[in-house]
């Protein structure tokens, strides 16, 4: 994709996807958009297609040249399929049909599906395609273009109505309402005062493997619950390339290195010569973190959301992202501070009534696993109801939130759990000692070469 649409040099409302006319000098006029949203990813495309697609003029900002790469496992679960725009095609590299689950390298055994669990892309690709989407509904986008402040007040905000978006190079762009998308540590979560308390460091290589070894693992995921409290590691099959990381609280860099290199070469894969060697902060927002300051929104990464225990956040952007995109069209609409505020708590609202409800028993699901990653693992290996849960999660069924509230068995289940970790004091429990709990399972299951199938 080019530096900036080509679109982008004609008077914005003269037609879907222009933008603010440059005069012979040079210089960008006064011209306001409806909706400016900061950061080309899965959240800020879907804020702008969202917001696009209502008929608003909308500008896309995104820092980088597209496509580029992201630190990023690559799963489409059902919540994220079910959030794509209309007649968009997944560039699905591998369906998935089975996982195999372990315990730092041990206790493999793989669960496996007749219908597909879940579809697994890259991401460069991916954000493409999501890009293509909201330029089609008439988004402008405009990449190489670094946001440095967003402000409200002062002298290049001409009323009350607008907000002054200033480039890195400072150009001023104007608008009636702003989405922030550009990630944990970007601007706009700063402007908003987003508060942050759960951040953990992933690492990721993208391994090139010879046909052999991609014919093993297609169809079929690797998830192995790590050494470290909270940490796991995946291996992700993307046709000639293996997707390959892990996941941990962080604090100690070092020891998550360690298990990452552990963990590719108990999977036979220390031989073959990564492509790329990457590693990302995933942040996640206070319960009591604010989502929106004036006539500006955060969605995505930017505003904290993912899943705690998994740390998933493409359905969580995706869903934010449409969110913000219709709120910000309201807001853009608003003729008053008043009216701004009230379009911004009801975006706050549906956020905490749908992906907050989600993070809250993510939380509570990563405190368990935290201590007792050997009584999960015995659970979704030989307990076919915890199996059926992963599945209906995965597909998009269900969510975490859905499940414990419609299921009495799972609520229960974290009762007790919640009970257990409140009044004891010991550490993680010891993964054969819970699998051994188990005792017998409903045969179902398999070892890391069984073939047996579950719904």
């Amino acid at each position: 994709m080019s530096s900036e649409n080509a679109d982008a040099g004609s008077e914005p409302g003269s037609a879907p996807g222009t933008g603010p006319e440059t005069g012979p000098a040079g210089e960008h006029d006064r011209s306001v958009w409806d909706v400016v949203v900061v950061g080309a990813g899965p959240a800020g495309a879907s804020a702008a297609y969202a917001a696009a697609v209502a008929g608003r003029r909308v500008l896309l900002l995104e820092k980088a040249e597209l496509p580029r790469y992201k630190t990023c496992g690559g799963g489409i679960i059902g919540p994220s399929r079910d959030s794509l725009p209309p007649g968009f095609e997944l560039p699905l590299r591998d369906r998935v049909h089975a996982v195999t689950f372990s315990m730092n390298g041990r206790l493999a055994r793989t669960r496996r599906s007749r219908r597909m669990l879940f579809g697994l892309i890259n991401r460069p690709e991916f954000d493409a395609s999501l890009v293509e989407h909201a330029q089609k509904a008439g988004a402008v986008l405009r990449t190489g273009a670094s946001v440095s402040r967003v402000q409200q007040h002062g002298p290049a905000v001409p009323d009350r109505r607008t907000v002054a978006v200033v480039l890195s190079d400072g150009e001023t762009i104007l608008s009636r309402a702003v989405v922030g998308a550009d990630g944990s540590a970007g601007r706009i979560g700063a402007h908003v005062g987003v508060k942050l308390d759960q951040v953990d460091l992933g690492l990721e290589l993208e391994i090139p493997v010879p046909p052999t070894v991609a014919e093993d693992w297609a169809g079929r995921v690797l998830i192995d619950w790590g050494p470290l409290p909270g940490s796991y590691g995946w291996v992700f099959p993307k046709g000639d390339t293996l997707t390959v990381g892990v996941i941990s609280a962080r604090g100690d860099g070092a020891a998550t290195k360690r298990y990452l290199e552990d963990f590719v070469a108990k999977q036979g894969l220390a031989g073959f010569e990564p492509s790329v060697s990457s590693g990302h902060l995933t942040r996640c927002r206070t319960e009591d973190s604010p989502l929106s300051r004036g006539r500006v929104l955060v969605c995505g990464d930017a505003a904290g959301l993912l899943e705690p225990w998994t740390r998933e956040g493409i359905s969580f952007a995706l869903r934010s992202g449409r969110l913000a995109g219709e709120w910000a069209v309201r807001i853009a609409e608003a003729h008053d501070a008043v009216d701004a505020r009230r379009q911004a708590l009801n975006y706050t609202f549906a956020i905490k009534a749908g992906l907050g409800v989600e993070m809250g028993v993510g939380r509570r699901m990563l405190a368990v696993f935290e201590r007792r990653p050997g009584m999960l693992h015995a659970a979704i290996t030989g307990f076919r109801p915890a199996w059926k849960a992963f599945a209906d999660i995965t597909r998009g069924v269900t969510s975490l939130g859905g499940l414990v509230r419609t299921h009495p068995l799972a609520r229960r289940a974290l009762d007790v759990l919640d009970r257990q970790r409140a009044g004891t004091a010991q550490g993680p429990g010891s993964g054969e000692q819970d699998t051994d709990a188990t005792g017998g399972d409903d045969g179902r299951d398999t070892d890391r070469e069984g073939s047996a199938v579950t719904p």
